[in-house]
């Protein structure tokens, strides 16, 4: 019995010997450039973190024409008809969405004779805009104004924010 079991033992031996190569085989057979499945096996990316929000934005709330203006820069004497000598004043409100934050800016006021096409003045500052403030803007001229249609541009950050028109007579 000797014989057969030798037999027996060497059978289950070539047995595993090919099973173990078969799977070795098999091993190797899988291309070198296949990645695994990331579905399973990989963790979850970590979440991002929240996004800063924007610094607070500015905007025109309104343009006020006039005349005379208070220590408060808003216009005491508010019209759209001048005489050929007035001073004339654009009042400019701002307002920022965080009263909190300092927006700086770029202010600008362009001022134009609607009649001859031409630029009277133009006047940009750079500003630091923060909850509601108001700015002035005014032109002057030592001769006449001549009679006319004019109007007044207000540019915030290089665009247009507000325009109004106003007559000289």
């Amino acid at each position: 019995m000797k014989p057969v079991r030798l037999i027996q033992v060497s059978a289950i031996a070539l047995v595993a010997v090919i099973a173990i190569a078969g799977c070795k085989k098999r091993e190797a057979e899988v291309p070198a450039t296949t990645t695994p499945s990331t579905t399973a096996t990989m963790p979850a990316p970590a979440p991002l973190p929240p996004a800063t929000p924007a610094p607070a934005g500015a905007q025109v709330v309104s343009v006020d024409l006039g005349s005379a203006a208070g220590t408060d820069m808003k216009i005491t004497a508010p019209k759209t008809t001048f005489g050929t000598k007035d001073k004339i004043i654009a009042a400019v409100t701002t307002r920022t969405a965080d009263a909190a934050v300092a927006v700086p800016s770029k202010l600008a006021a362009k001022w134009s004779h609607l009649d001859s096409n031409q630029v009277v003045n133009e006047e940009a500052r750079d500003v630091s805009l923060q909850g509601d403030q108001v700015f002035d803007f005014e032109i002057t001229n030592s001769n006449p104004w001549p009679a006319g249609k004019y109007k007044v541009e207000v540019m915030l950050d290089g665009n247009v924010a507000q325009t109004r028109e106003f007559d000289v007579k």
